[in-house]
């Protein structure tokens, strides 16, 4: 019986003359005391073959999108302390960065177990080895605080001493004692070792904090007026909250980093945001976060005063919600194995996978954000990237449709939900139903990404549908089911948000609608043309899982470019946008994609601290950003 650790494939990959994307030389070694042959190897990787790759050495099987699968030679035996070694062109993209090869491999035995196979970073063939990168500069801050994001104005006097904490001045409300009391238990969820910078207790040594609140102010707006007492007026309880966030980083910085940062004697903070919309992104379907995790996230984006939590349910590799009325999503929709009707994606091996999210989780997630001032957005992705759906649920499907008719951006055959299926709307309307329930959000997030041009043109049903309603193509369709799918939200008290193609075919109602253009910063300006309200979240400047520098060795995917922190820190969204136009730009938004993120220290290295110049770019008034300023502040922030 073969043990975990006995197989290791190495692969690297090399430049081909005359072809574009070049080729892998995989090499799988037997480190068991036994022989084997009769096996097939099976990977995942997003550089995709295509599907009849030349091979030597090896025969090619199968792909799955990102699975693949191959054979050694005719009676090959793999012996104790051997090698099989194989080569792979006919790739659909070449390799740059050094998580484009193996993410997972297993083995198949004849016997039809799965053993597990260790997998490390693709090599490069044919260059010298490069140093890594700096990412980030030492940087230079011009006013000794730990602000960040930085306040819209600031006229402030550094201490010398730093009080032991600040606490509320006689006379404070209930509710005021309550943010006092929940920014304390953040600070603590955030930085466990740090010293907790508010109390509501009076302190020796601390200083007291005195509130106001002030409608003018605007219900995120704050000021913090610095004298003997500490005086901090604000609009509603989220700016209540902020300005506790801003005066418990200035005592950590002040405290963590003392040759750099001190804590104001006097002087005076006005502050409120720049973009009403500062969000973040989480892909919970290529890969499963655990609800601590994805509180932790919450935490951070409250630590940076951002305030909408976008929450990618499904895709093609899981959908992570559960709905009662169908509870084979949640079972069939979300394991990936070898003996699985989904099989293993982006780093899944020879055991199978899962999870999901509790409507109870669900729950206790959103209330937890809620406390915070962070609005829960929810997103199922629909009519594409719907593997998961379909293998959950086959009878959305038209059965007479050929079951690869067409092959979706990511290589998976039929993944989307087909219009003209009316079982698709009622099943639509069930989740619908419990989602209002459990997301108090006016918006509800459907997707409307990466509908291949030719999906649905093999259905006799969508093809009849086209004839009966006068529709063309693809995107005609695809407009037709999003105007249906805005009605039913419509009926249900809620708002349509979307990916940017949600306006191909014709688009749906722009009233009420706010759309993310993510493919570039253009397609923003065309939205707002036509009358939709937009989030930009540029792949060049915002998605996180993009690479932060050329060199080999840094991980991530390419497809939008380099995407270094100082371009997303510096990145105007609004720059492209004419003045009549700007209203319609509601805010930006990071994008946290999975597809590469395999453990905590490769999403801690991509993410940070890209997350915090967003932060910064959502708030922050341009002429008051400092790239410098920014590079010194970072390096304080939390992780997951």
């Amino acid at each position: 019986m073969a043990n975990a650790h006995d197989f290791r494939l190495e692969n690297s990959w090399h430049p081909i003359a005359g072809e574009d994307c070049g080729g892998f030389v995989s090499t799988l070694f037997n480190l068991s005391d036994t022989p084997v042959s009769g096996f097939k190897l099976a990977y995942t990787s997003l550089t995709r073959v295509m599907d009849n790759p030349a091979c030597d050495n090896a025969t090619f099987l199968m792909r799955n999108a990102n699975f693949h699968q191959f054979a050694p030679p005719k009676d090959f035996v793999l012996a104790p302390g051997g090698s099989w070694r194989f080569t792979v062109s006919g790739l659909w993209r070449p390799a740059k960065h050094r998580t484009d090869g193996a993410k997972s491999a297993y083995l198949t035995l004849g016997d039809g177990s799965h053993v597990p196979v260790d997998v490390d970073d693709l090599l490069l063939g044919g260059r010298p080895a490069e140093p890594a990168p700096d990412l980030l500069p030492k940087g230079e801050v011009t006013e000794p605080f730990y602000l960040l994001p930085w306040p819209k104005a600031a006229s402030l006097s550094a201490g010398d001493a730093v009080p032991v904490a600040l606490y509320p001045a006689e006379g404070a409300s209930v509710e005021e004692l309550k943010a006092v009391s929940t920014v304390i238990a953040l600070y603590r969820r955030l930085f466990k070792v740090g010293h907790v910078p508010l109390s509501l207790a009076p302190v020796h040594e601390g200083r007291a904090l005195q509130f106001r609140q002030t409608e003018d102010l605007g219900a995120e707006g704050y000021t913090l007026d610095f004298g003997d007492v500490v005086t901090l007026a604000y609009g509603g309880a989220a700016g209540r909250q902020y300005g506790l966030t801003a005066l418990s980083q200035m005592l950590h910085g002040a405290r963590a980093e003392k040759a750099l940062f001190r804590f104001p004697s006097t002087g005076e903070i006005a502050d409120a945001p720049r973009y009403v919309w500062r969000g973040c992104h989480l892909d919970v379907s290529r890969q499963f976060y655990p609800v601590a995790d994805v509180n932790r996230l919450i935490d951070i984006l409250a630590w940076h005063r951002m305030n909408v939590f976008h929450w990618h349910l499904s895709d093609d590799e899981a959908w992570r919600l559960e709905i009662t009325a169908y509870p084979t999503l949640t079972t069939l929709g979300v394991l990936r194995g070898p003996d699985e009707p989904m099989l293993p994606q982006l780093g899944n091996g020879a055991e199978p996978v899962g999870g999901f999210y509790s409507q109870e989780d669900v729950k206790a997630i959103v209330a937890h954000a809620l406390a915070l001032h962070v609005e829960v957005v929810p997103e199922i992705d629909i009519p594409g990237h719907s593997t998961a759906t379909l293998v959950a649920l086959p009878e959305l499907a038209d059965g007479q449709e050929a079951p690869d008719s067409y092959r979706s951006v990511q290589g998976f055959p039929n993944n989307a939900l087909n219009p003209a299926v009316e079982e698709t709307y009622v099943f639509l309307g069930k989740v619908f139903d419990e989602m209002v329930t459990l997301f108090p959000s006016k918006l509800l997030h459907i997707g409307g990404d990466e509908v291949a041009s030719n999906t649905w043109m093999a259905s006799p049903l969508a093809r009849k549908l086209m004839t009966e309603e006068g529709i063309e193509d693809t995107f005609g369709l695809q407009s037709y089911f999003m105007k249906r799918i805005q009605q039913m939200l419509s009926t249900r008290g809620r708002r349509l948000a979307g990916w940017d193609e949600v306006s191909h075919g014709g688009g749906v109602d722009p009233e009420g609608t706010l759309l993310m253009a993510w493919q570039k910063p253009e397609v923003g300006v065309e939205l707002a043309r036509q009358g939709y309200d937009v989030v930009m979240t540029p792949g060049q400047a915002y998605y996180l899982d993009m690479v932060q520098d050329e060199a080999f060795q840094e991980p991530g995917a390419s497809w939008a470019g380099t995407v270094p922190p100082e371009h997303t820190y510096t990145y105007e969204a609004v720059g492209d946008f004419p003045e009549e136009l700007q209203a319609r730009m509601r805010g930006v938004q990071a994008c946290i994609w999975s597809e590469h993120f395999l453990n905590r220290d490769y999403f801690n290295h991509l993410v940070f601290p890209r997350l915090a110049a967003i932060a910064e770019a959502a708030w922050t008034p341009r002429e008051r950003k400092d790239w410098q300023r920014f590079a010194a502040l970072a390096p304080l922030s939390p992780r997951l």
